[in-house]
């Protein structure tokens, strides 16, 4: 594996634990595809620091046991604004 590899595994690990983020947010703010951060935090990671590697994977099977939760928020709240602008444009049309 290249040093640029497994300095870049460890450096997601590190950021993973320290920010919490979903590995979709973590893509958005390094410029990372999320294939290659989950590639990086699951197979390549465990590789090089193992102890890392265990606190990585309880942050990612935290974030998959809520993600039922997650995604029916987001619904949620997607429905309340259409609801939303739709109750304005009734007023401006009353």
């Amino acid at each position: 594996m290249h040093e640029q590899i497994r300095r870049r595994s460890v450096r997601l690990g590190n950021l993973l634990i320290e920010t919490g983020l979903t590995v979709r947010a973590l893509a958005k703010a390094t410029g990372y595809s999320k294939s290659t951060i989950h590639k990086d935090l699951t197979e390549r990671l465990p590789n090089i620091d193992a102890a890392l590697s265990e606190d990585v994977a309880k942050i990612l099977a935290y974030h998959k046991s809520i993600r039922h939760l997650r995604g029916g928020e987001a619904t949620r709240q997607k429905w309340k604004l259409e609801q939303q602008k739709l109750n304005e444009l009734a007023e401006k049309t009353d």
